[in-house]
């Protein structure tokens, strides 16, 4: 089971890596991935309610873990690897489209 999480946990680090404007450090110890969306520009709570709405995605926005969370997402990969490989395709099409949209203008402004 440790092998499974291990590939699971290495599939989304890798995948969100490659996504332009969002990051992430490999977690050591727990089933959690926090995502650095700083590029973005956008409030974490803002950029989890808009990945609910258009990739119906779930993520924890990282300012409710306190001050020093903002600019970041809690993302969960105790979920099947096909889940994974699903959401973060999800992910990174709704990425390129937050950061594209003028539709959805930043609250910053």
């Amino acid at each position: 089971m440790v092998r499974e999480y291990q590939r699971r946990r290495d599939y989304a680090v890798g995948a969100i890596n490659r996504i332009k404007g969002i990051s992430c450090l490999c977690p050591k110890g727990a089933f959690y991935i926090f995502i650095n969306i700083k590029k973005l520009g956008r409030p974490s709570a803002e950029v989890a309610e808009y990945l609910l709405n258009e990739a119906k995605l779930a993520f924890v926005p990282g300012d409710v873990f306190g001050p020093e969370g903002e600019g970041y997402l809690r993302m969960s990969f105790a979920n099947s690897y096909e889940n994974i490989v699903e959401g973060c395709g999800r992910l990174k099409r709704a990425v390129e489209k937050l950061s594209s949209d003028s539709i959805y203008p930043s609250s910053k402004q």
